[in-house]
Parts: structure tokens; C-alpha cells; sequence
């Protein structure tokens, strides 16, 4: 645009960023460049799905009779799924398409972060060596939090869109803050690039408490004495000019690994195998449906369907009888609630699953007529997949049908017993509840009632005994036994009673008993503690349960980098 003499200060350069009521501005703006031979542009227009019909016209009735310099740039970020394809096939059909692809591994990364800036910025500021020791640690820093997404929740909870203005606003922040104080405010830096700069697009804790941790061991006074490492084998390199940086990250960084980043190599396998598991099921989505294929195959498909539908219809037991459990409680303590809950909720999802395969059945044998709901439950069966209604009435899960039902009888399973008498079970499957978090709550609530305490001044101790489930006969006198635990990232040395380095391949070991009671917070002591979150599932964000404090030798940093969090199903 200025090579050519578009700019602002010409004002025949407008610049639009939708997603906040600017639609009609963008309009406007469009009218008087078409008219004038301005340029437009219209940023992230994926935000305004339902004003992309509107623009499309725009752009067909401007197409013709419009000024010769009138040009349109229209910016959108990839769609996630198929469904968030919201651009009009005619603007893409009329458009000139570039794509903007991220770099690939952490040292194409660390040259996009440095090439940001030049000679000229690194002699800007007149404390010469710190700044130039914080801005290249600034840049493996981004460099990292970019590049971690690849590791999937393991990496980040959630997926952030980091971005080179919050590098260079960070650069910007550092070299104000070196050039009015004699001294390097660490703290002060920390905290603007962790809560702020690379913070505000942060909504998960966990992921804050890890970008603040990656900024604590790469921002700190050894930096300028020559001892600090930013990964195995990557010293912070010294004084050097712009070109000798980039050099540096060539010939020194060592190869692309999990280790750069803090994780293990087991991080790599998972996201991995994760990523094989998508291709393939998208392929076997591919799979033509309809009857034209030939009746051969749909009488295969209409077979396999049943036969899997009599098999579940056949090992699905009854519905819990509510009325008579209830009127079998002889006392309603917090954990005899609990289970009157789990019945009330698996009651909810079998009748689902019972009403929805009798419906299809009857489909099948030509009795009613198919509906789309009963064509969507029929290929979820053929395609090993837990039907959308049944997900929405379950708990999170990422396991195919047949896993997903093998556990749900194993759930039903360990209700049963439990309503047998109602006594707690000598140790409980936490990872077989739909609510996991009502037993952790019953735990505390049942000893508040006991000592008389206050339940909003106590937590749980978590110990982690050396033996498994078949080794215990009762429950405790006080909290619970817990099992069905697996830990991602690291692994538990039972005889050492501490968290250790994972085994390779092995990427989610089980965990031994854990023994759960409840204490007052003032009798918590945290040292050599790492405060690790249990998440339900790998997909980790949204199915969060608790954060079970456990031993470690090592700084609780190197299992925060390394995205150490137990887990209740695998």
C-alpha cells in the first residue's frame, strides 16, 4: 500500500475489524472505495457469519463499473470443524487466496520470533546486555507457547492464538522498563508478559499457571550471569549481533524434541497416535451410506447393525428402582446421596439408550419409518461410534462404542453393589461416576459433620499407598479409597512414594490406591508438594474434577512443564 500510495494518512486506505457491530461501516466503507479507488480491508470476517451474505452481494454489484484501483483485502482464521466453513463459495470462487501457515518445529519458530526485530532494535536500549539477554528469552518464550499447540491438551488445555504483536508489545514493555530503572524489574516483566501480554488471551488456570511457570525459569537473574539453560543442551547465548543470534539458533539448538519444551517423548507419541486415530476415522466416515452401493453391502451393514443392536438390548440390565432404594436408606449420609444419584442419572441415560434401539429396530424390520435420528443412531452403530443423544445424557468420554459400553456395564456394575447395603465400597472407582467431584464433597462434608468444622476451611489430603484395589477389604474410618487413577506425563515411583520420569511408551501408567481424607487447610503443609489437576478425560479443559496435591523430589516446575495431571479414564 505505500509503494503504491495507499495509506491511512491519504486516507484511501480503510481498515476494518469485524466481530463488533462494524457491518455497516464496512458497508459504507466498501460504497465510497468502490466509488474513489480505494482499498479496503476487512479483518476476520469468519466472525460475522451472517453478514457474509450481504458482503458477497457487495463485492458481485461492485465487481462491475467500479473505479480501476478499487481493491478488497478480506482476512479469516482456519475454521476448526467442516460445520465453521462459513465463507460463501462465491467470494472464495472470486478471491485470490493466500494462506498464512504457521511455522513448523520450534526452530523455524524461534527465526519467525527473531526476524520480528533487526540490528537496530537490539542496540536501542542502554542497558545493552540485559536487554538483549530478555529479548532472545522473550523469543524462545514464544517460540515455545506457540509451538506447544501441537501436543494437543497435553501441551495446552485449550488452543490460544499467540501472536507476534504479543512478542513485539513485550519487547517494547522490557525496553521502556530497562531504560527508567538502573535495575531489571523481574517480577514487574513476569507479570506484564504472563498476565497481560500472553495472558489476556489465557481463560484456562492451569494454562496460566504454565505460561507463568516457562517465564519464571527463562526471565531470572542467572540469565546474566551465563548459567541459565532454556532446554537441554540450549544455553541463553551471550552478547552476539543480530545476524549472530540467527546463527546461533542454527548451529546450537539441538533437534526438534518434546524435551525442548519441557515434556517427555511420550508427549510426541500420544499426539501422534491421536492425530492416526483422526485420519482413520475420517476415512472410515467416508464409507458410501446409501443403497446405491449395491444391495450386497447394505444387507452387511443392515446385519452388523442389528446384530450389535440385539447384543446391547440383550446385556443392558433394568432400570435402578428409585422408589425401593430410597425407602431402603436408612440413614441419607452424604455418600448414600451420592449414590442415589449416580442410580437417578444411569436410569436416565439407559432409558435413552433402551427407547432409541427398540425405535431403530422396528425401523429395521420395516415396522415405522426411518427417521434421521434413527439413520444417525444406525451409522454411529456401524461406524463404532457412542450416538449423539446417548453423549449428551453421559458422561465425557473418548472411547469407541464398544469400550464406551464394556464401561458402562461396569459401572452399573459397581452401582449395584454399592446400593446393595449402601455402605461405602472398601474402595470406590472415582473415575465411575458420572459426578466425581459428589464424592470428593461427601468426603468432606461426612468429616466436617463428624469434628463439628467449618466445610469452607478444610481440603483434601491425598496419600498414595503402595498396594492395588484387591488388597483392601473395607473402607477407612475416615474418607476413601480411590482407584481407576492413570497419570499423563510422568509416572508414580511406588517404592520412592514420589512422582518420577515416565517410562517411554508407556503413556499413561495406572496409579496405585489412593487414600482421600479430609483436613483442616491450616494443618496442609505444601512443601515438596505438586499441586497435580485430575481431569476425567485426555481431552483435559472442560472435564476438570480436583487438584490432588502429590509428592515430588524434583521442583514442582519440572511437572508443570511437563503437563503432569492424573486421569480417570484412558
Amino acid at each position: 500500500g505505500k509503494k503504491l500510495g495507499f495509506t491511512f494518512n491519504n486516507k484511501n486506505l480503510h481498515n476494518i475489524s469485524l466481530g463488533q457491530g462494524q457491518e455497516v461501516v464496512a458497508e459504507q466503507a466498501l460504497d465510497l472505495a468502490a466509488k474513489e479507488g480505494h482499498w479496503v480491508i476487512l479483518q476476520n470476517i469468519h466472525l460475522v457469519a451472517k453478514w457474509l451474505s450481504t458482503l458477497e452481494k457487495k463485492l458481485e454489484q461492485h465487481s462491475e463499473g467500479s473505479h480501476r484501483d478499487f481493491r478488497v483485502f478480506l482476512s479469516a482464521e482456519p475454521a476448526p470443524s467442516r460445520e465453521s466453513h462459513v465463507i460463501p463459495q462465491g467470494i472464495l470462487a472470486s478471491a485470490i487466496k493466500v494462506t498464512s501457515e504457521a511455522p513448523a518445529g520450534l526452530r523455524a519458530h524461534l527465526h519467525r520470533a527473531l526476524d520480528c526485530f533487526g540490528q537496530d532494535t537490539l542496540e536501542m536500549c542502554s542497558q545493552e546486555r540485559e536487554f538483549k539477554s530478555i529479548l532472545f528469552a522473550l523469543c524462545y518464550f514464544h517460540a515455545v507457547v506457540a509451538e506447544r499447540r501441537k501436543f494437543g491438551p497435553q501441551g495446552w488445555n485449550r488452543p490460544y492464538p499467540f501472536g507476534t504483536s504479543d512478542l513485539t508489545i513485550s519487547v517494547h514493555v522490557l525496553h521502556n522498563y530497562l531504560q527508567a530503572s538502573p535495575k531489571v524489574p523481574y517480577d514487574d516483566l513476569r507479570y506484564l508478559v504472563g498476565e497481560i501480554m500472553y495472558g489476556g488471551h489465557i481463560t484456562d488456570d492451569w494454562d496460566r499457571r504454565l505460561c507463568k511457570t516457562y517465564l519464571e525459569e527463562f526471565i531470572k537473574p542467572e540469565m546474566l550471569e551465563g548459567e541459565l539453560l532454556l532446554a537441554p543442551g540450549f544455553p541463553l547465548p551471550g552478547n552476539m549481533d543480530y545476524n549472530g543470534y540467527h546463527q546461533y539458533v542454527d548451529e546450537v539448538l539441538p533437534a526438534e524434541s518434546p524435551y525442548l519444551y519441557g515434556l517427555h517423548p511420550n508427549a510426541e507419541l500420544g499426539f501422534l497416535t491421536h492425530r492416526s486415530e483422526r485420519l482413520l476415522r475420517a476415512v472410515l466416515e467416508l464409507q458410501p451410506r446409501d443403497s446405491s452401493v449395491g444391495e450386497g453391502a447394505v444387507g452387511t451393514r443392515e446385519d452388523t447393525v442389528k446384530a450389535l443392536l440385539e447384543e446391547i438390548l440383550e446385556k443392558l440390565s433394568d432400570e435402578f428402582n428409585l422408589a425401593e432404594l430410597m425407602a431402603r436408606v436408612e440413614q441419607r449420609t452424604p455418600y448414600a446421596v451420592v449414590a442415589l444419584q449416580e442410580c437417578e442419572r444411569m436410569n436416565v441415560l439407559t432409558v435413552e439408550m433402551r427407547r432409541s434401539l427398540l425405535e431403530l429396530e422396528l425401523g429395521l424390520k420395516g415396522e415405522l419409518t426411518m427417521t434421521s435420528d434413527m439413520e444417525s443412531l444406525q451409522n454411529a452403530l456401524f461406524l463404532d461410534m457412542v450416538p449423539e443423544p446417548w453423549v449428551r445424557r453421559s458422561y465425557p468420554s473418548t472411547a469407541s462404542l464398544g469400550t464406551w459400553f464394556a464401561d458402562l456395564l461396569a459401572r452399573i456394575s459397581e452401582l449395584e453393589t454399592w446400593t446393595g447395603d449402601f455402605s461405602l465400597p472398601s474402595t470406590v472407582w472415582l473415575g465411575g461416576l458420572f459426578n466425581p467431584q459428589s464424592l470428593l464433597t461427601a468426603i468432606m462434608q461426612t468429616t466436617a459433620r463428624k469434628n463439628k468444622w467449618p466445610l469452607d476451611k478444610m481440603t483434601l489430603q491425598c496419600d498414595v499407598t503402595k498396594k492395588g484395589r484387591e488388597d483392601f477389604a473395607s473402607p477407612p474410618r475416615e474418607g476413601a479409597y480411590i482407584h481407576g487413577l492413570f497419570m499423563e506425563g510422568a509416572r508414580w515411583d511406588a517404592q520412592a512414594g514420589v512422582i518420577t520420569e515416565a517410562r517411554l511408551k508407556e503413556l499413561t501408567p495406572a496409579m496405585p490406591v489412593l487414600f482421600i481424607k479430609a483436613i483442616p487447610v491450616d494443618k496442609q503443609d505444601p512443601r515438596g508438594l505438586y499441586p497435580c489437576p485430575v481431569y476425567r478425560t485426555r481431552q483435559r479443559g472442560p472435564t476438570y474434577v480436583w487438584t490432588f496435591n502429590l509428592k515430588s523430589k524434583d521442583s514442582p516446575s519440572r511437572w508443570v512443564l511437563a503437563g503432569v495431571a492424573l486421569l480417570l479414564q484412558v
